[in-house]
């Protein structure tokens, strides 16, 4: 026994269930396990959950793979299928369409990006569109998919994926796989926090029966409440609203297409978006929107309008507020989820976020002094990461040519994040796109949005001019062949399910 164990975490308590709770219970089942005396997660089944996201990102392979998670029985289990990236309709102006695919787009030379070299040559013949340099792209608009392969020869070694699943499922999934390694689970409703009144620090929470749970460490996923992070702890909460107006949202599943896609669908409507996640036994979808330029019963009426296929529940109604708590961890409570924080789930970050958070703090993890370094470390990296996302999703908004109403008036003209101007400046004048610390998205992920809002830069990449243009026209167009040729090879997307 090292010496440090003695002050070791003993009790870790997860307030909430869910999807961020049962994360956070099956990695701490996995890894934490055997150095605790106990891990209990406190959920009550008279409270029922968001589920507004059911699409994900390509991180989530590596959260499976750290669970020890077979795929082919996760997506039986969730009713998953595969997803290559996000399509979006409407936004850059209405009738416009672009592809916001997973993995690498084309390839750089000589040090110069692959999206600059590409806009540089746009114009000669046979270069086409940027997407068709993307294998996720190409199998995505053919129905197709198939796992990425390690040969780099391959087109397909460029491939990532993700998944769409029933959020629901995967929390249940999780749960088994949890209380299987050691978790315990309390059924109860949470009514109140006991507070150690010299440090401040949460001592037990009381159930509504008047059960004391207690702990040294308490994971809050309690859901937009914020029981422990923003009611017991006091920690404020950053509204970014007026940069992200969207408030509301109505959800409703619709039933199975015989062909399922391999991509979600964002579709750009009056005061919003529409999204549509194929599942392999229905299909989900729901309108997000901005309640000071729509009505409940118009948005209603719009997603409804809006469906591939005929409803299969009553729609459900959501309120929801943008930003994040000014700190994620405090004393000794870490927030996951929508008690930390919401984005609106345009590009299905919201998962993800839940993941960085579980990854952040295993990194950090503390002993019961709960020095300050840790603490300030993870909210640093985790305030890094939603400010990132936040102007991701705000540059969908802002970068666009639409005028036709109020709401897109609003959000065009709108004052902006410095540290997104910074960037769209630097795109703007010579495509140039740089990433930051370790933040989510590539620089091919916002070229493809960038180009794909219509933002075409005003010039090159001076370096571009040192190049033999027609060799390297030619090289992109045998490029773009080849992933053209290899999408007609590969099975369809259903296919590929049953195939595991």
């Amino acid at each position: 026994m090292s010496r440090g164990d003695g002050n070791a975490i003993r009790d870790l308590v997860i307030v909430g269930g869910g999807t961020a709770g049962w994360m956070m219970a099956a990695a701490a089942g996995r890894v934490l396990a055997g150095g605790l005396r106990s891990i209990t997660l406190i959920e009550s089944d008279a409270i029922g959950t968001i589920g507004v996201g059911e699409a994900t990102i390509p991180p989530i392979l590596g959260f499976n793979e750290l669970l020890g998670i077979d795929e082919r029985a996760f997506l039986e289990a969730t009713q998953g299928t595969f997803k290559l990236g996000i399509e979006f309709e409407n936004w850059g102006r209405p009738g416009t369409r672009y592809f916001h695919p997973f993995g690498r787009t084309g390839r750089d030379f000589d040090g110069i990006a692959f999206h600059q070299l590409w806009s540089w040559l746009r114009d000669a013949e046979g270069v086409g569109s940027l997407e068709e340099y993307s294998m996720s792209a190409m199998a995505a608009r053919n129905g197709k998919f198939a796992h990425p392969q390690a040969d780099p020869r391959s087109p397909l070694s460029n491939l990532q994926y993700a998944y769409h699943f029933d959020a629901t499922s995967y929390a249940a999934f999780l749960r088994s796989y949890a209380i299987e390694r050691g978790v315990a689970r309390q059924e109860g409703r949470i009514v109140d926090g006991e507070l150690d009144g010299e440090t401040g620090h949460v001592l037990a929470v009381k159930l509504e029966d008047s059960t004391r749970v207690a702990g040294d460490l308490f994971i809050d996923c309690s859901g937009f409440r914020s029981m422990l992070l923003g009611e017991a702890m006091d920690v404020p909460f950053t509204d970014w609203s007026h940069w992200l107006p969207c408030d509301r949202a109505v959800a409703v599943p619709s039933a199975a297409k015989e062909q399922i896609a391999p991509y979600t669908r964002s579709r750009a409507l009056a005061a919003g978006w529409q999204w549509r996640i194929p599942l392999q036994h229905r299909t989900g979808n729901g309108h997000v929107y901005a309640s000071a330029y729509m009505e409940d019963a118009e948005a209603e009426r719009l997603l409804l309008a809006n469906l591939d296929s005929e409803p299969a529940d009553d729609p459900r109604p959501l309120r929801f507020r943008t930003g994040v708590r000014e700190k994620l961890w405090e004393r000794n409570v870490v927030a996951l989820g929508l008690s930390g924080g919401f984005l609106e789930p345009l590009e299905s970050t919201s998962i993800h976020l839940i993941q960085t958070g579980i990854s952040k703090l295993l990194a950090l993890f503390p002993d019961r002094d709960f020095t300050d370094v840790e603490r300030d470390e993870y909210n640093r990296l985790m305030t890094s990461s939603y400010a990132a996302v936040r102007d991701f999703i705000v540059a969908h908004y802002h970068v666009t040519q639409r005028d036709d109403t109020p709401f897109w008036n609003y959000v065009r003209t709108m004052d902006i994040p410095d540290s997104l101007k910074t960037r769209l400046e630097l795109y703007r004048r010579k495509g140039r796109i740089f990433r930051y610390d370790d933040e989510l998205f590539t620089v091919g992920s916002w070229a493809a949005v960038l180009e794909g809002q219509g933002m075409k830069p005003l010039g090159s990449d001076p370096l571009c001019a040192a190049l033999d243009a027609d060799g390297l026209a030619q090289a992109m167009r045998r490029m773009k062949q080849a992933h053209h040729a290899m999408a007609a090879r590969l099975p369809l997307h259903r296919n590929a399910i049953g195939g595991g």
